[in-house]
């Protein structure tokens, strides 16, 4: 009988295949291309089908697997908040695989193609048991085997120091961040005695707000750190232009956002009845990551840079939804909760469809100029029309504007704010507020660094030698695109069906499922607390579309039918030429320059001369403008001096005296021996 519990096994196994598959045809390019991708994109259709079924039905599918030792168990649980991000995993690697079967083309010959089919594969089996599994044991082991298979596609152009660099930082992060974690697990398991999350749920009466605080910091800072929030984002804008183009879409749209899934098991399902503070940290948190995040993007010239930087952003977005949701279920406010939730689910899905699709149009670009450097590129509308339509949706729909999704994912984290401001106490109030206040500020600034990423890519002229003679990338990379593109859209058009699906899912946590959520939606109206604020997005399509089209006649109209006519641009006599254009880094100067205290830029300025160093005869001046990186100058750089200065005293005692180790290891055993007995 086919349940969706089997469809689940089933996409697993066809990872398990395809990964096998692709490291034995390793000597053969096109054939390990063909089985890493196919594969890919074949588990990820069974397992949309599989967690598609789930969120429709509703129903719980689980399955365990006993052992002798009961700790060391396997449970998988799937219910509407794991097959929705099952779905989310499996739609973006199906598009994700279709796009990189071309894209992986340009590896051939250069590197070993049946490793990244291999790492690929088990890469997206990683984030899919991640998803779904139900106790501790299993999960860490699910979450190491999605950690070490990014950690290899991160450093898979080897031949590239910074991509190692960048694979040695997220390594030593990424387990950092696990180490936390498992901290965490052991001490529900000391506090309750089981791994199996329904087990620790059901016996969070006996333990104590000292462990379960506890607990709650060591998750943030662990989940945090994957999810890439600020200050445990260091890793994530260097790993994430590392990667493959396809694997960097994963990375950035779903892989981080396990940490997001595993905040909302644990903060709101597993620990019941959080307090107050726990969603104030957590809204907070997501104030300054979403400010920060596009501040920093602001500042890239590196496309891929820009983009990772913005996937901080808008995990700080979510975490405005999820932090919300926390206030509002320590308030008793549980249809408010259910609002917020719900909106930090629907940026999840949004930011996952529109960051894949600029991740993939950037890399088009990257593939075609062999540069991430945007200020070698322009003009690229002329030579690579299709992308350039498809990075200008993305670029829309990450900036918030209608008809497309990220506008009505915003607008109900607005909402969920503004109900805070209204309902809460003055103290709490304030942190809705500084919420509030960090999406308006961020809103706008993501719109002016999308300017500068569209405006220095594809318009002007070509700046480069390589993108004058730029081309568009294979037709399954602009099928995949076009897929995204599509999504984008539709998700914006029917945004109240999309909302009412996922509100379903944020009943089905925790204890919310009690409760109506403070919202209606349907394919035409989408209501917050009964007419406080509400929007049609097919009449915000319609009318958009109509304003277009009466543009577009006019404009016909005016012109009267006469023939278009190319000439040279007036330009008071000068040659108009590429070195003429806006840069983009003089482009966002202005705004670097007004958030300076917290940005620290710097300017460097050199000069050649013609005759000699006659200051008066200048041949050529170069600029340098940089930004400083106050979290590894301020905390990461001082603790690993102290850590150095600490191994520097501790390696005294490696003497290389084998009767000094047998001395260790017997003080050791009697502390033991004396800790157990007092105990």
């Amino acid at each position: 009988m086919i349940t969706p519990l089997s469809l689940y096994f089933a996409s697993l196994i066809a990872l398990a295949v395809g990964a096998v598959l692709s490291i034995l045809s390793s000597r053969h390019d096109k054939a390990a291309n063909f089985f890493g991708s196919s594969l890919a994109a074949l588990a990820a259709i069974i397992g949309m089908i599989s967690s598609a079924w789930v969120l429709i039905s509703g129903q719980v599918y689980s399955f365990s697997a006993a052992t002798d030792l009961p700790q060391l168990s396997l449970s998988v649980k799937l219910d509407r908040l794991a097959a929705f991000f099952v779905f989310v995993i499996c739609l973006i690697a199906l598009l994700s695989s279709v796009y990189g079967y071309g894209y992986v083309k340009h590896y051939f010959g250069k590197y070993n193609i049946g490793k990244l089919g291999f790492f690929y594969n088990l890469f997206i089996a990683g984030m899919i048991m991640v998803s779904a599994a139900h106790d501790a044991f299993f999960f860490l082991i699910a979450w190491e085997i999605m950690s070490l298979a990014s950690y290899f596609l991160v450093v898979y152009e080897d031949r590239e120091k910074t991509n190692v660099e960048a694979g040695t930082l997220y390594f030593i992060m990424t387990h950092i961040g696990t180490a936390f974690i498992m901290l965490a697990f052991l001490l529900l398991y000391g506090s309750v005695g089981s791994l199996d999350f329904g087990a620790i749920k059901e016996g969070m009466a006996a333990v104590s707000p000292a462990v379960r605080n506890a607990v709650f910091i060591l998750a943030l800072v662990g989940f945090g750190t994957k999810a890439g929030i600020i200050p445990f984002h260091i890793w994530l804008p260097s790993a994430h232009p590392a990667a493959p183009t396809h694997v960097s879409a994963l990375m950035s749209g779903v892989m981080i956002k396990t940490g997001i899934l595993m905040m909302i098991r644990i903060f709101i399902d597993v620990l019941p009845n959080p307090p107050l503070w726990w969603g104030v940290v957590v809204l907070l948190l997501g104030a300054v990551s979403s400010l920060l995040g596009v501040l920093y993007a602001l500042t890239e010239h590196d496309i891929k840079r820009l983009l990772a930087y913005h996937s901080i952003e808008n995990i700080g977005i979510i975490l405005l939804g999820l932090g919300g949701a926390l206030i509002f279920t320590s308030l008793g406010m549980y249809p408010l909760a259910i609002l917020a939730l719900a909106a930090a689910l629907f940026h999840t899905l949004n930011h996952a469809v529109f960051k894949s699709l600029l991740f993939m149009g950037a890399g088009s670009v990257i593939s075609s100029t062999g540069t991430r450097n945007m200020e070698e590129y322009g003009g690229l509308i002329k030579l690579m029309p299709q992308t350039a339509l498809f990075f200008l949706i993305g670029s829309m729909a990450i900036s918030a504007l209608p008809p497309f999704n990220g506008f009505f994912s915003e607008w109900a984290t607005y909402q969920a704010l503004f109900a805070g401001i209204a309902s809460a106490s003055p103290l709490v109030r304030l942190a809705f507020v500084a919420g509030a206040g960090a999406l308006v500020f961020t809103g706008g600034l993501a719109a002016a660094c999308f300017v500068k990423a569209f405006g220095a890519t594809f318009l002007a002229r070509p700046r480069s030698h390589e993108a004058k003679h730029a081309h568009e990338p294979a037709w399954g990379s602009r099928a995949a695109m076009a897929c995204l593109a599509a999504i984008a859209l539709a998700a914006g058009v029917f945004a109240g069906t999309v909302t009412n699906l996922l509100g379903k899912v944020a009943q089905s946590v925790g204890s919310l499922s009690a409760y109506a959520p403070a919202f209606s939606a349907n394919a035409a109206l989408f209501s917050v607390q009964k007419g406080f604020a509400s929007v049609s997005p097919l009449l915000v399509f319609f009318a958009l579309a109509v304003a277009v089209a009466v543009a577009w006649f006019a404009v016909k109209l005016a012109a009267g039918g006469r023939a278009v006519k190319i000439a040279r641009t007036w330009d008071c006599g000068s040659n108009l030429n590429e070195r003429m254009e806006i840069t983009a880094t003089g482009f966002s100067r202005s705004i670097i320059t007004i958030f300076k205290s917290i940005l620290m830029p710097s300017k460097q300025m050199t000069s050649e001369y013609r005759d000699g160093h006659i200051k008066y005869f200048v041949k050529a001046s170069t600029v340098k403008l940089e930004v400083k990186d106050i979290y590894g100058i301020y905390f990461y750089r001082p603790f690993k001096e102290l850590l150095t200065k600490i191994a520097d005293r501790v390696k005294a005692i490696q003497g290389g005296n084998v009767n000094a180790y047998v001395l260790y290891i017997f003080l050791v055993l009697i502390v033991l021996l004396c800790f157990l007995s007092v105990k």
